[in-house]
C-alpha cells in the first residue's frame, strides 16, 4: 500500500506506483483523509481506496512518500503509525522516501536500523546515512524526488527479485 496524505510529493508517490505496477506488483494508493488527495505541487489524485476501507493484513508492505506537508500529515495519522508498528512486528516491507523516514522514526521502527532522509533532516533519525537509498533488512529509505526511481527499483528487487528489477532497469533505460 502507498498512503497519500494532503501535500504528498508527486514524483515520489507516482514514480513508485508506476514502477511497481509496470513490474507486475499490485499496489493500492490509499487516501489517509479521503479519496481525492492533492500533492504538494497541486496534482490531484483519486486514490484506489480510503484508509478506513482497508485491511492491513492484506498487504505485504507500506511505502510512504514525502512531501511537505504530506509527511507531517502521515505522521499525524494514528492509523499510519499503527500500521507501521504492526508491519514492523510482522517483518513486512516498510519503505519511506524524502522526509517520510521521520514518520518511521516516530513510529519507533528505525531503532537499531540504518536509514537515510532528505538532506538536512538527519537529526530526525537514530542512525542516519548519507546514501541515496539505504536498505536495512525489511526497511528501505531514500532521500528525495531525484532518488525516486532508484527507490522504486529497490522495492521491486525486494518484492520480485533481482531479475525482475534488472528487467525493469533495462525497460526504463535506467
Amino acid at each position: 500500500m502507498l498512503p497519500l496524505a494532503e501535500g504528498f510529493e508527486e514524483i515520489e508517490a507516482l514514480t513508485v506506483v508506476d514502477v511497481l505496477r509496470r513490474a507486475g506488483i499490485n499496489v493500492d494508493t490509499v487516501g489517509v483523509m479521503g479519496s481525492m488527495v492533492t500533492g504538494s505541487h497541486g496534482v490531484r489524485v483519486m486514490t484506489d481506496k480510503k484508509i478506513l476501507e482497508i485491511n492491513a493484513d492484506e498487504y505485504d508492505g507500506i511505502v510512504l512518500p514525502g512531501g511537505n506537508p504530506g509527511y507531517l500529515n502521515l505522521g499525524r495519522s494514528s492509523k499510519i503509525i499503527e500500521i507501521l508498528k504492526k508491519f514492523d512486528a510482522e517483518g513486512k516491507l516498510i519503505a519511506a522516501i524524502c522526509a517520510a523516514p521521520s514518520v518511521l522514526a516516530k513510529a519507533g521502527v528505525l531503532e537499531g536500523k540504518k536509514a537515510t532522509i532528505y538532506p538536512g533532516m538527519e537529526k530526525e533519525l537514530p542512525y542516519p546515512r548519507g546514501e541515496r537509498v539505504v536498505i536495512d533488512g525489511k526497511i528501505i529509505t531514500s532521500q528525495a524526488p531525484g532518488t525516486a526511481m532508484e527507490f522504486a527499483l529497490a522495492i521491486v528487487e525486494f518484492l520480485a527479485g533481482k531479475d525482475r528489477a534488472f528487467q525493469m532497469k533495462r525497460q526504463l533505460v535506467v
